[in-house]
């Protein structure tokens, strides 16, 4: 007959639980795999995939008692920390719309906003666009194997203990919100300037010849303007994705 107590069955809980519940709190976090059409039962499939496969890499973990004190602030530290790294990838997505935004604006398109049901929030045709890609960017560019990296190095750089938010002093997630400006305007910020360009030509038209009905013809031009960038823009939009992510990811490597 097989006996064990309760003292096995944590320790053999232990190296999977930790893990488990930071890899979770990241699924629920991170763009793409938190949304509404995703299950919860896939997230729960792909933390315990992951928790299982990354055991060989993984420190060792504290054997604490389930029922005490001190699990329930490493259950704290575990939904933080992966919940940071989530967000971290979110702001690097927030970047990118950001400058689907600033783009919009310009080219005149933010007037037609509309409500997406996936985010449940207003978006506008620009910055939906811009997250269709910077989601497809995500996945192409392997950022989910990036993500999974940084989660699983993360228990090296900051290792399950009592102090929830010691992470916090070496991560410093209050800097990122920088990011999504400084990365919004490099990616806008050739259109933006070449629309600026525009609009000074079409003022100056305006000025010499106010027969010319400017706001009839000033829109087209633009439009078919700021398309036209677009379509030259998109393709560069590999390497502020990139460099981005892996700044936001460096803390936890």
């Amino acid at each position: 007959m097989i006996t064990f107590n309760e003292a096995q069955l944590t320790a053999w809980l232990s190296p999977l639980i930790w893990p488990f519940i930071r890899v979770l709190a990241l699924f629920s976090a991170l763009p793409i795999f938190n949304r509404r059409n995703v299950p919860l039962r896939i997230r729960i499939a792909l933390a315990a995939f992951i928790t299982a496969t990354a055991q060989a890499s993984l420190p060792e973990m504290p054997v604490v008692p389930l029922d005490s004190a001190l699990a329930t602030m490493l259950v704290v530290q575990q939904v933080l920390i992966g919940v940071t790294i989530g967000f971290a990838v979110r702001l690097v997505f927030a970047a990118v719309e950001y400058a689907g935004e600033l783009i919009g604006l310009q080219m005149g398109l933010n007037f037609a906003g509309f409500f997406d049901p996936v985010s449940a929030t207003q978006s506008t045709p620009a910055a939906s666009f811009f997250a269709t890609m910077v989601a497809w960017l995500f996945i192409a560019l392997n950022g989910h194997l990036i993500v999974i990296s940084a989660v699983v190095n993360s228990f090296q750089v900051f290792p399950v203990g009592p102090e929830p938010f010691a992470f916090l002093r070496q991560a410093q997630p209050h800097r990122w919100g920088a990011e999504i400006f400084a990365t919004g305007l490099w990616i806008a910020l050739p259109i933006v300037t070449m629309l600026l360009f525009v609009n000074l030509v079409l003022g100056f038209i305006s000025r010499v010849a106010p027969q010319i009905q400017i706001f009839a013809i000033g829109f087209p031009i633009t439009l078919g303007l700021g398309l036209a960038g677009l379509y030259y823009i998109v393709p560069a939009l590999q390497q502020p994705f990139i460099v981005t992510l892996d700044k936001v990811m460096a803390p936890f490597r």
